[in-house]
């Protein structure tokens, strides 16, 4: 079997400009990046937003293993396949990070026949975007060391400084750091550290925003630190927001792609989901859904994780009503959540099953708590037996949940008709009656309660004393009644990634709350989650290389 990067340069890409005519959209609302590759244009939104909304669909999974459960490739499949049976879709999906491409993950563009291309591109630099979203929270914090160095007009308090560095890679050894050293000429001594930057607050303010203005705005709420009588410094008060969102007046724009069957994709944003808000960006949505009949979206991680805050944050800020859910699983995960070792999930295993299937359930309750209409998917191996299968779908069905095989790794387009099919039938003759798990003016506790009792299924949350004092600080700035985005380890329904399946009589810890003013919600820190990935022993960047041709091998 070819690997990925071999498919992706083997496909029959056509020119930007054909995927944009198939959308009705003319070469004046394209910014051209080569020939592959496109943004589109701000006037074209004011051309679309009086159309009539396409239908949202949701691409989300049980909770992720070494097994892999496949949703980028799902959701570019079953876009693939609607196209086939004769659908307007597109497909909307987040930009990849290079921290987990040259970690342990890998690049995020789907796989088989069912990629994104230019692979290699979007896998790498694609158009700049997140490099924007560098520079722009780098200058933040540049313009804050240096306002204390240039006498702190201020009172900016150096012990209470929020704002930490950013870089798109996943680098340990930069997670605590001391800047300031070298003498009086290099500025003030203190702590600091970096985040991965699709962790920073800017990203999320990025996904979040409306239009530019809104950006601008957005930015300049962001709380860098307190001053000395216990107030918030804003990005406003170091006159950075504009300088800022000039940067990202390009990185705004929503990028347009295409699959290896040339089907359209916008592609833009791309918050961490264990850390941030883990969805593709407002923007690059609402257009998907008035440029095409149907559109195929997905959320990071597990439905714990990213459904959870693409219900209750995006679609409540974008005020989206999601139409329908697909919730992809494996044959092989779920047996890795029965207890049975990865190299020995290629047995037919029913005992496994029946215990891993539990992870599975979970997830379909919590999506029917949102009272959206759902199909499980499960993505095809061929270790899969018959008895597996029918297990599975005997138990799906048992829950109200239409079931569909997913071969479109191995097939493309042609591998998700029936997944299409069901998808379709759902949109026809189902009605979502999609509504938020909680009030955003309930308090704070009773917010993270809801999410960790509803989604988790846990007992209780236990808040540690900086949890508490974190949270009196939120109040008595007014910034409580908004969603909460929590930060928790993918791997687990609870926050010990150790505990599979549907964990049972455990507490969630909350160690830390951060507000996150500028994008809007409150990131509860759980468990040993960091903002800071590291490397593998063997990170993925060994396996990377590039010939004398300019190949790129390696790159998955």
């Amino acid at each position: 079997m070819k690997t990925d990067i071999e498919i992706a340069q083997e496909a029959n890409m056509k020119p930007i400009t054909e995927i944009a005519s198939k959308l009705d959209i003319n070469l004046d609302d394209l910014e051209l990046y080569g020939k592959y590759k496109a943004k589109l244009s701000d006037n074209l939104w004011n051309k679309l937003k009086d159309k009539e909304d396409g239908k949202l669909v949701l691409v989300t999974a049980i909770n992720p293993t070494p097994a892999g459960e496949g949703k980028t490739t799902t959701s570019v499949g079953l876009g693939q396949a609607l196209c086939k049976l004769g659908k307007k879709a597109i497909i909307a999906l987040r930009e990849p990070s290079l921290g987990p491409c040259m970690g342990i993950k890998g690049g995020a563009a789907g796989g088989g026949y069912s990629q994104v291309v230019p692979m290699e591109d979007i896998n790498l630099h694609f158009t700049g975007d997140i490099h924007a979203i560098s520079a722009a929270h780098n200058l933040l914090s540049a313009m804050l060391d240096n306002h204390i160095h240039q006498g702190n007009e201020l009172q900016i308090d150096p012990r209470q400084i929020l704002w930490k560095r950013a870089v798109d890679m996943n680098d340990r050894a930069l997670r605590n750091i001391v800047v300031g050293l070298g003498g009086k000429l290099n500025g003030i001594p203190r702590e600091d550290g970096y985040m991965i930057t699709v962790a920073s607050e800017v990203m999320a303010i990025l996904c979040l925003s409306e239009d530019l203005m809104d950006l601008k705005r957005r930015l300049g709420e962001i709380i860098v630190a307190y001053n000395f009588n216990g107030e918030p410094v804003r990005a406003k008060d170091l006159k950075a927001n504009g300088a800022m969102a000039a940067l990202l007046k390009d990185a705004i724009k929503p990028n347009l792609v295409q699959t290896l069957e040339n089907t359209p994709v916008i592609m833009h944003g791309g918050p961490f989901a264990n850390i941030a808000h883990g969805c593709n960006s407002i923007r690059a949505t609402k257009m998907a859904l008035k440029l095409g009949d149907i559109v195929v979206t997905e959320a990071g991680f597990g439905a714990d994780l990213g459904a959870e805050k693409f219900f209750d944050i995006k679609c409540r800020f974008a005020k989206l009503k999601p139409d329908a859910v697909v919730l992809v699983a494996t044959i092989r995960a779920l047996k890795y959540n029965g207890g049975v070792a990865k190299d020995k999930l290629n047995i037919e295993n029913l005992e496994a099953l029946k215990k891993g299937i539990a992870n599975l359930k979970k997830h379909i309750e919590n999506i029917q708590q949102y009272k959206v209409p759902l199909v499980v998917t499960l993505n095809a191996f061929v270790s899969d037996t018959d008895a597996e299968i029918n297990y599975v779908k005997e138990e799906c069905e048992a829950m109200g949940c239409s079931f569909a095989i997913s071969e479109v790794w191995e097939k493309g387009g042609e591998g998700g008709l029936e997944l299409a099919r069901k998808t379709i039938e759902i949109l026809e003759t189902k009605t979502s009656n999609f509504e938020p798990l909680y009030d955003v003016n309930s308090s704070i506790e009773e917010k993270i309660e809801t999410i960790a009792k509803k989604i988790y299924g846990a007992k209780g949350v236990v808040f540690t004393p900086k949890a508490k004092k974190d949270m009196e600080k939120i109040i008595s700035m007014k910034l409580d009644k908004i969603p909460i985005c929590i930060a928790k380890n993918q791997y687990s329904l609870s926050d010990d990634p150790n505990l599979l399946g549907r964990p049972e009589n455990f507490d969630i810890t909350v160690r830390e709350l951060k507000i996150s003013a500028g994008a809007g919600f409150i990131v509860a820190l759980t468990g040993d989650i960091m903002t800071m990935p590291g490397l593998p022993k063997k990170p993925a960047a060994m396996n990377i290389d590039i010939n004398e041709q300019g190949k790129i091998t390696g790159l998955f």
